[in-house]
């Protein structure tokens, strides 16, 4: 039997289960898809209610694991196959070709030496990199990544040429990758809706219309627009922004169930415009608002308190551009009065759901949404947390993890087929739990 643990996804949860279970003395085997560690938590402008910058929170987990040997991290590692029982697993994967080894210093001579331009993924496809790129400054493993797709390979060779650490490694191919292991946790995480799917909202025929994903990235310093909110259309200045609530979401052509987050990623994302626009008027489409818990108060000191962000009752029927017109119009009925609505904007963000990432493979039990279904009570299997297991915030998402962390090292444990005895009534203190399952 193996005692090491294997965690599908590398985002905020993967992190954390890793770290925790590591920290606890196992060791951990971290797969994650994309070329670096940090899922969409990365690519975030700011986390709320607290508003301050994802980098902080990543920075002392990216230290957690490059200080702990217990951890081995795999990129670019595609998750085809889970198999087995609690204590002994097989899990299979494809690790592809990164095409760029561990000698690379992050020099950036080779994209200077690259004639070709892919879109930039890490920014939603809002502006371009090169075929060799850096997928952003905090990444981990920070070494330079070829796009297989785009480039042109031998044929070019041009960041060969101007490499001088031998770094490059185009005839890289894929490799297969077997691990044994006493327990899986699966995290791997969401992926925003597909809002070109929502016609009459004009995603993609209008570059006034963004996501929700893409209004972080393009309020984030290190955005395609160095945080600089404008009409993408022609760089004008925003003096009506419009947030479109449930779109996709609770609606049985999409998405049937509500993702829990968007409300406050949208009271949090009409505060980015509010700090560059104070005069700005911001009108806010919803089914109904949701803040759970403590988010309330932030929903309170955002929204009530700002009489210049308007809450409309209603969802979206159409926005559309009139030949000539300078911004958007809105067009909703209003619930509460009966009464369509048209509010002309200059911008357009659509709070699309969150959707699990696509499955790993067999072996992992999923529900009709694809969110990963726990074992039945008194079985085992493998773990979901986080996003993998239902929508949610990243408070939530690291409590989750933690949790999944030490589901992941019980069956592992000596104590686990031998059952300590119960303490003593008589003690006066009892033990204390292991400090490193407490979130920090």
């Amino acid at each position: 039997m193996s005692s090491t643990i294997v965690v599908v996804g590398g985002g905020i949860s993967g992190m954390t289960v890793a770290v925790e279970a590591a920290e606890a003395g196992h060791d951990v085997i971290l797969l994650e898809r994309e070329a670096y560690l940090g899922g969409r938590v990365v690519r975030m402008n700011q986390y709320f209610p607290k508003l301050c910058p994802p980098t902080c929170g990543l920075e002392i987990n990216l230290k957690r694991i490059k200080g702990n040997s217990r951890i081995k991290v795999f990129t670019l590692a595609e998750v085809t196959r889970v198999e087995g029982e609690p204590g002994a697993f097989a899990v299979t994967a494809t690790l592809h070709p990164r095409r760029v080894n561990a000698s690379c210093t992050a020099c950036d001579r080779c994209v200077a030496a690259c004639p070709v331009e892919r879109p930039d993924g890490f920014n939603y496809g809002m502006g371009t990199t090169k075929a060799i790129y850096l997928p952003h400054s905090m990444a981990h493993p920070l070494r330079y990544v070829i796009d297989p797709e785009v480039c042109l390979g031998e044929s070019c060779a041009k960041c060969v040429a101007y490499c001088d650490y031998d770094a490059i490694e185009l005839r890289e191919e894929p490799r297969s990758l077997t691990l044994e292991a006493s327990a899986v946790v699966v995290a791997t995480g969401w992926k925003p809706y597909d809002a070109a799917r929502l016609e009459t909202l004009g995603f993609g025929r209008y570059p006034d219309v963004v996501t929700n994903t893409m209004m972080e990235r393009l309020a984030a310093k290190n955005g395609p627009t160095a945080g600089k909110l404008t009409r993408r259309s022609d760089g004008g200045p925003l003096r009506r922004v419009a947030f479109v609530q449930c779109a996709g979401s609770r609606d049985e052509n999409h998405l049937a169930y509500c993702s829990a987050v968007c409300c406050t990623a949208s009271f949090k994302q009409a505060s980015y415009v509010r700090a560059q626009y104070p005069d700005a008027e911001i009108h806010i489409f919803y089914i109904d608002i949701r803040t759970m818990g403590t988010l309330e108060d932030f929903y309170e000191k955002v929204v009530k308190e700002d009489p210049k962000i308007l809450l409309h009752k209603g969802k979206v029927a159409k926005i559309y551009r009139e030949p000539g017109q300078e911004g958007l119009t809105v067009v909703a009925e209003e619930i509460l009065s009966g009464e369509r609505h048209e509010v002309a904007v200059d911008l357009v963000v659509l709070a699309t759901g969150m959707q699990p990432e696509g499955p790993v493979g067999p072996g992992v039990r999923y529900d009709e949404h694809g969110f990963v279904v726990p074992p039945a009570p008194g079985e085992g299997g493998v773990w979901g947390v986080g996003c993998a297991r239902r929508p949610a915030e990243v408070a939530s998402s690291v409590r989750d993890a933690t949790a999944g962390a030490l589901r992941s090292i019980i069956p592992t444990s000596s104590h686990a087929a031998h059952p300590p005895t119960p303490p003593s009534t008589h003690l006066a203190h009892p033990p204390t739990p292991p400090s490193t399952l407490v979130r920090r």
